[in-house]
């Protein structure tokens, strides 16, 4: 089991993941330099949180197809 994940964590996310989908992949470093351009995090752990919650998103797509 994860961890569990927080709504504020969850909803930015899902709004990063519908409006721009090309940016992120299954690779979580990726996903860190992406955040990195897109919208400015302070948080290292807020970051890495949400790079991981990407990345997994992006696998569940990945496995709906």
């Amino acid at each position: 089991m994860g961890r569990i994940k927080t709504s504020f964590i969850k909803h930015i996310a899902r709004d990063m993941f519908e409006n721009q989908p090309d940016k992120f992949s299954t690779n979580f470093d990726k996903n860190k330099e992406a955040l990195k351009e897109l919208i400015d995090i302070k948080s290292k752990k807020s970051r890495n949180i949400l790079a991981g919650y990407l990345t997994s998103l992006k696998r569940q797509e990945g496995s709906k197809r």
